[in-house]
């Protein structure tokens, strides 16, 4: 009997995985593909900084701009997913968190730590038709990169925890995806050696 390709895709693992990189990296499409494999919910700090623009009636480069003057913001959607990490990491049930700090924040709760980059060019040319632009995108990834340091010691170039690494230009979506689901199938936690250790980030008020 053969396989349906909705079956072939299909994952079953109970895993709490988490998916980070930059503006244009293409973690918004695997996670979608991701959680329709796994059957499982995904949140993104991308929506999460959304809903906050909405809550303020802003767009998303005048929050940004504003999370440039005042922690608040930076603090606010970080515990929010700090919040959902340590909810997911306890429950044995498959879920997907996806944001540039989701691996920092999941720390040892997550099974598996996927990062995805592709070259500034490419990521710059697939965010043409976001509200944000291309500079924007730039200026963006700077700023955070000093944010994070200053909140939470945090080196976002530090990549070295990471269990998975993917440069997205190399393969298609279906591609990128293919790698995931055969890393995430491969996975046995009985022959899990450890992961690399990442400290506790502290969220301080």
């Amino acid at each position: 009997m053969s396989l349906t390709d909705d079956e072939r895709s299909e994952i079953d693992r109970n895993l709490f995985i988490t998916v980070s990189g930059p503006p244009g990296c293409g973690a918004t499409a695997l996670c979608i593909r991701l959680s329709e494999a796994m059957e499982c919910p995904y949140v993104s700090g991308g929506d999460i900084f959304r809903d906050l623009a909405e809550d303020r009636d802003m767009t998303l480069t005048q929050l940004s701009a504003k999370a440039q003057e005042s922690d608040a913001i930076d603090r606010a959607l970080d515990r929010r997913l700090l919040s959902i990490a340590e909810t997911w990491g306890t429950t044995n049930a498959p879920f997907i968190l996806e944001s540039r700090l989701a691996g920092w924040l999941a720390g040892n709760r997550a099974d598996l730590r996927i990062w995805l980059d592709a070259p500034e060019e490419v990521r710059k040319a697939r965010i043409g038709d976001r509200e944000e632009t291309a500079a924007e995108m730039s200026v963006r990834e700077v700023n955070e990169t000093g944010r994070y340091q200053s909140y939470y010691d945090i080196d976002l170039d530090d990549r070295t925890f990471y269990d998975l690494q993917i440069n997205t230009a190399r393969w298609s979506k279906e591609g990128v995806f293919e790698i995931a689901r055969t890393a995430i199938e491969a996975y046995d936690s009985e022959e899990d050696e450890g992961a690399f250790e990442t400290a506790a980030v502290e969220l301080s008020e």
